[in-house]
């Protein structure tokens, strides 16, 4: 198939590129390579990609409206998978503008190329953030996600209901994956156990918040590929059992869907850091600090409907996850 893959300079765009190159098929990579974290990383990950046969890449931002028509319009997409987006919770305090322009306005853009190019399935990227203010554990698709807790979390249940009305007024067929807290080789600086890592090995002290008492459903990055992968081969259909009258968040009579994207296994955040420390050979200083604003206590993800739809089950425990990424953290910055 011939696929675009938004953000693929980015962490989990990076990986499921390469998995897709392996299967043989033709990607299209485009990123704005911004400086939200070390620009250099997102250079090496391109790197890997650009030596690989059937691949190619735009430079740009999804905001760029002509660019993305211009995009569309030279390639016969079959599938596009958009994980190119504005991240981060706490960065959408200081600057909820960049989250506006790019997951919001960026993704109207997919959606229209999609639209007038026929694509035959978009897979897009949401996040377990949408779930805000719930208390329930584990998180399901099937319940009410309509109190989040910052504008990054309001952008990505925007975007499944931006999603929804094309899979309405035009049958465009579209898929939204929740992701968990990922992690893994060639991640994000920005990320918790990334900075933990860097500072545990200069002797620098770790924030960890609500007193380390948080809960995060890690998953590792093979892991969500494979999800991702999946997923992308099973076009999102209509529920013949949806009830207007009883609607059900998770589906509907559009071709629309939404899946949770995790591990099923949360870990408390000390536990995590444990698990780190005794891949590094190293004690980490902790402060431990309150809740911040925006912040999940705990999330967990319930899986019943990926697997149920496409036996995804994920098989990485944290220490052989944690282990894989220390060793390449260890060869990428020479330390």
């Amino acid at each position: 198939m011939r696929i675009l893959v938004t953000g693929a300079a980015g962490f989990i765009g990076f990986h499921v590129a390469l998995r897709l190159l392996d299967c043989g098929n033709q990607v299209v990579g485009l990123d704005n390579l911004n400086d939200y974290y070390e620009v250099s990383l997102k250079q090496a990950r391109l790197a890997h990609l650009t030596g690989q046969p059937g691949f190619s890449f735009v430079k740009g931002g999804l905001e760029d409206r002509q660019l993305l028509e211009g995009v569309f319009a030279r390639h016969d997409f079959d599938l596009v998978i958009n994980l190119a987006a504005q991240a981060g919770v706490r960065y959408s305090l200081a600057n909820p503008h960049a989250y506006v322009d790019s997951n919001l306005v960026g993704f109207m853009h997919i959606l229209e190329g999609c639209r007038h190019h026929g694509v035959k399935h978009l897979v897009y990227a949401s996040s377990s953030s949408v779930y805000g203010a719930n208390t329930a554990l584990p998180f399901s698709v099937h319940h009410n996600v309509d109190h989040p807790l910052s504008l990054y979390a309001a952008t990505k249940k925007a975007n499944e209901l931006m999603a929804h009305t094309y899979a309405s007024l035009y049958g465009l067929p579209c898929t939204g994956l929740r992701f968990f807290t990922v992690y893994g080789p060639w991640g994000r600086p920005d990320m918790a156990y990334f900075s933990f890592t860097r500072a545990i090995l200069e002797g620098r002290p770790i924030d960890l918040y609500n007193h380390g008492r948080m809960q995060r459903d890690f998953t590792y990055i093979d892991d969500i590929v494979e999800g991702v992968v999946r997923v992308a081969d099973l076009v999102a259909a209509s529920d013949p059992a949806w009830n207007g009258q009883r609607p059900d968040p998770a589906t509907s009579s559009a071709p629309w869907r939404v899946y949770n994207i995790g591990n099923n296994r949360p870990v408390e955040l000390l536990q995590f850091v444990e698990a780190l420390e005794r891949c590094l050979g190293k004690t980490a200083q902790k402060n431990l600090l309150p809740l911040q604003p925006g912040d999940l206590p705990s999330t967990c993800a319930d899986l019943d409907d990926l697997t149920a739809a496409t036996g995804f089950t994920p098989s990485t425990s944290i220490e052989v996850g944690l282990a894989r990424f220390v060793s390449w953290y260890r060869a990428y910055y020479h330390c």
